[in-house]
């Protein structure tokens, strides 16, 4: 954990574990705030679903909940977290 995790169908950003539950996190960045709005996609959460599946039984062991956040960073602004946003 902490670092960018390939897998053959995607890849995840972020894995945060706290108790009994784990995300995976798909970290966007753009240079101008506007254009996060089209930073992400229902292509794109179902590769890092893809991904997650796929390491969930490596990270998540005796986790009981599982989700997939997003986070949004542009300059001069507060990064954006939206949890659990994949629901397929």
């Amino acid at each position: 954990m902490g670092m960018r995790v390939k897998t053959p169908r995607g890849e995840v950003d972020i894995i945060a574990r706290r108790g009994k539950s784990i995300a995976f996190v798909e970290v966007k960045a753009r240079t101008k705030a506007v254009d996060l709005a089209t930073a992400i996609d229902a292509s794109r959460l179902r590769r890092v679903a893809a991904a997650a599946e796929i390491l969930l039984p490596k990270y998540g062991k005796e986790c009981e909940n599982m989700q997939i956040d997003v986070i949004m960073v542009a300059p001069w602004r507060f990064p954006k977290h939206l949890p659990n946003v994949w629901h397929g």
